[in-house]
């Protein structure tokens, strides 16, 4: 289901292309990006896990992400190759220089220790100074060459984990953290996307993800005119959520699509001083 999602969000950007004769660069940018995953992730094949239903369910009702760094099949191959990909991307859509990255995607041994590093939320600093890297840029690099074998692992795994019985900030697959959610057009319960392996997942209204706050006296949200857009921010923790709210909708939504689509709902929350928290993954004990 994840890999095909993006097969539409492809099949979505050149309509668009088509109709409009030229996109933004953002979305270009994310366009190459997604099709250089796509392409590599046609030649992944998921693992089913090691660990039996029992112990996944153990893992659940402690939570503890299912699928720990050993247990996530990588083919350093393929994703050196996408890697390097990836580095080609960023160097033709941005003023990053690509030496850097460049250097690292040929250095086997450094480029599988800094991916189990950002995996397991370590600093990256040793090879960003390294390899003269930006250790932002190191990190987002590494997320989307490991991306594609996120989402393919993920897609076995997801139906391990029984509805309603993970209620936490941070993904029951791989233990990254939301950089999106959405209200669902049943119930319009908050549901939370991943931002590593792009796993939905429930999760209460009244509750920030990253800090955990339940007060209802610092936790907001803005919404737009036409009621579909919503920012959530926690006063506590000075984080902030996007969510599309699916009830204001009949139209095709493509979640992982909405991130990019909603680049300027970021720099509102930048501009009124919260930040994304995303970037953390599960703390290291419940990994």
């Amino acid at each position: 289901m994840l890999v095909q999602i993006n097969d539409r969000i492809l099949e979505k950007i050149e309509e668009w292309r088509q109709r409009e004769g030229s996109l933004p660069e953002v979305i270009n940018f994310y366009g190459d990006l997604l099709r250089a995953q796509v392409e590599a992730g046609k030649h992944i094949i998921p693992l089913q896990p090691e660990a039996t239903e029992a112990e996944i369910a153990a893992r659940i009702r402690q939570g503890v992400p299912v699928l720990n760094w050993d247990a996530l099949p990588l083919d350093w191959s393929s994703f050196q190759n996408l890697f390097r990909s990836v580095a080609a991307i960023i160097a033709e859509h941005t003023s990053s220089p690509p030496g850097g990255l460049h250097s690292l995607a040929g250095d086997i041994d450094s480029l599988k220790e800094a991916a189990r590093a950002w995996y397991e939320n370590s600093p990256l600093s040793q090879w960003a100074e390294r390899y003269g890297i930006d250790e932002q840029l190191l990190g987002s690099a590494i997320h989307c060459a490991i991306k594609p074998f996120l989402v393919a692992q993920a897609d076995t795994l997801i139906g391990l984990v029984p509805e309603g019985q993970w209620r936490l900030g941070y993904c029951p697959i791989c233990g990254g953290k939301p950089d999106f959610s959405f209200l669902d057009r049943e119930k319009g319960a908050r549901r939370l996307l991943c931002s590593r392996c792009d796993t939905e997942w429930l999760f209460q209204r009244l509750e920030c993800p990253y800090c955990g706050n339940r007060d209802g006296e610092k936790l907001k949200y803005f919404g737009d005119e036409e009621g579909l857009y919503r920012l959530y921010v926690c006063q506590r923790c000075n984080s902030y959520l996007k969510a599309i709210d699916l009830r204001q909708t009949e139209s095709e939504i493509l979640l992982p699509l909405e991130r990019v689509m909603t680049a300027d709902m970021d720099r509102q929350g930048q501009e009124m001083g919260y930040r994304m928290e995303w970037g953390v993954a599960a703390p290291d004990d419940k990994r």
